[in-house]
């Protein structure tokens, strides 16, 4: 699937373009003219192997990409793995063994780590909001909030975590949100703006439109919108939103957003929606702990 355009050309790139880019961006700002603590240290024909040890309770994520790097900086390293992403995993796991030249193995430690410490805290965090809505259709979303340049690494892992993917960028959806609207005045004129935009470029989108009261929804449903956006919506009157959807717009999906919390998730779940969006799922999430140890 081509996912990204390059700069100011039609060009897409995939998304393992995308990870090979961000793997030597990575390397170029650790190792820079190079690592001068292992090569002055590290014979050149130095052999080794390390692990990499969980030390604290959560799910894995972030070996798949972790094999991308060994391989991307030394082919010759050989990566065992014995605990695969979105396992659940606790103090003193061992996920896999590395095994080759020592001076690869330190040089590519940091860069390894910084990936699956952080997809790992994201697919945790994920399992723990998605589990709050166990034995309901609802699935939870991720957002735009991630970390620029890591965002394909940190979908991924919402993923692994069982949640699932809203708009990957502003390039795989259409998103009408307030401002919006409010520039091209009124959502009747927004969405079919957008319709005759994907007519006219021959772009396969669906279109979703957020709303903010029970005027706005209605207008959403007459102007032919595939997703409603709740923002900001208590649940109570989520509730009574679903309620109208679900009769004057059948097959409409439905979706809350806009500061649900862990503690109120549940309560936005049962109101009936189809998804729930939640920042929190990348924009504040704290890596979970592991280290690479020799062995």
């Amino acid at each position: 699937m081509r996912i990204f355009a390059a700069s100011k050309s039609k060009n897409m790139k995939t998304k393992d373009e995308l990870i090979d880019d961000l793997l030597n961006l990575a390397f170029a700002e650790d190792i820079g003219d190079g690592d001068h603590t292992t090569l002055s240290t590290i014979g050149p024909d130095a052999m080794g192997r390390q692990h990499l040890l969980v030390k604290e309770e959560g799910i894995l994520a972030g070996v798949d990409i972790a094999r991308k790097v060994f391989e991307k900086f030394d082919p010759s390293l050989k990566m065992t793995v014995m605990i695969h992403d979105g396992a659940h995993v606790k103090p003193g796991d061992i996920a896999f063994v590395v095994e080759g030249p020592v001076r690869s193995l330190l040089q590519t430690e940091r860069t390894m780590l910084n990936i699956m410490q952080r997809m790992s805290g994201i697919a945790t965090v994920t399992a723990r909001y998605q589990s709050r809505l166990d034995g309901l259709a609802c699935k939870v979303l991720d957002t735009r909030k991630t970390t620029p340049g890591l965002r394909m690494l940190e979908k991924e892992a919402v993923k692994i975590g069982g949640g699932c993917n809203h708009r990957i960028g502003l390039f795989d959806m259409i998103l009408i949100k307030d401002n919006h609207v409010d520039f091209a005045g009124g959502i009747d004129k927004a969405v079919a703006a957008a319709k005759d935009y994907c007519a006219k470029n021959n772009k396969d989108l669906r279109i979703e439109v957020e709303v903010r009261n029970t005027d706005e929804i209605r207008q959403a449903i007459a102007a032919g919108a595939d997703r409603i956006m709740l923002d900001n919506f208590t649940p109570e009157r989520t509730a009574e939103a679903v309620k109208l959807i679900r009769a004057e717009g059948p097959g409409i999906e439905i979706e809350s957003s806009g500061g649900i919390t862990l503690d109120t998730l549940r309560a936005y779940g049962e109101a009936g929606v189809d998804f729930i969006s939640v920042g929190a799922l990348t924009h504040s999430v704290k890596g979970l702990d592991m280290s690479f140890k020799a062995c």
